[in-house]
């Protein structure tokens, strides 16, 4: 991809995140087609929530390495609460503890869950991202966070649910409605983030660099998951 010396404008700047997202976003991976359909078995299902909690757990740190390379107020302010709708605060509780309800309601014990041992691909991935978050220049990371411009694929994720996994149940979903508002409210804030501060042309590409990199860390998850436990049919048990 070619880029000029002098920064791309806002719309066309825009189009290029948003592209990038779209031509590569983890929904198309099989597994994740095979999920939209009603094709996963139960412990495909339950494979996926168990696993993909080790990127629950790992959301709010890569948002606290953010803030803590972002040196404007304003964006730290925004960014913070990020992380306590995550973590959670007072009496409201936060994304990680409704992600443990969905594994509740789709039958995995929340001490399971706690003490699962994660899939090395999904680690791998989980990890570099915070990495990422922890190395890169932070407006990157706040790029890296754009994947969620997608954010129709919770809907889609619930319609799933309601649809073909009906054995899990209702109110173990709280979590991806919730996400529903924050999700976009939070990606808009975040693409007006990245698109005031990426004021120069290396910049500029470097956070579309970002999107492809997310989109390649939730890609490379989705790997790991069809891989063990499609190709392979692991157990679920081999995960406690």
């Amino acid at each position: 991809m070619n880029y000029a010396r002098s920064p791309l404008d806002r719309e066309t700047f825009i189009q290029k995140l948003r592209g990038e997202g779209n031509e590569r976003f983890h929904t198309k991976h099989p597994f994740n087609r095979m999920m939209f359909e009603g094709k996963l078995t139960k412990t495909q299902v339950r494979a996926w929530i168990v696993n993909m909690f080790y990127y629950q757990l790992n959301i709010p740190m890569k948002d606290a390495a953010i803030i803590s390379n972002c040196p404007i107020p304003e964006v730290r302010r925004f960014w913070i609460s990020r992380i306590l709708e995550h973590d959670g605060y007072g009496k409201v509780e936060g994304g990680i503890t409704g992600w443990l309800k969905l594994g509740e309601a789709a039958g995995i014990p929340k001490d399971d869950m706690i003490s699962a041992r994660f899939l090395p691909g999904v680690r791998f991935s989980v990890d570099s991202y915070v990495n990422f978050a922890r190395t890169r220049h932070w407006v990157e990371s706040v790029a890296a966070s754009l994947s969620d411009l997608f954010y129709e694929a919770l809907a889609e994720r619930v319609k799933a649910f309601e649809k073909h996994y009906r054995w899990v149940k209702s109110e173990g979903l709280g979590y991806f409605r919730s996400r529903l508002i924050q999700t976009k409210r939070d990606s808009n804030i975040a693409l007006d983030i990245a698109v005031r501060y990426c004021d120069a042309a290396e910049l500029q590409k470097r956070a579309i660099d970002a999107v492809s990199f997310k989109n390649d860390v939730l890609w490379s998850i989705s790997d790991a998951l069809y891989t063990a436990y499609v190709v392979n049919e692991v157990p679920l048990s081999a995960s406690f």
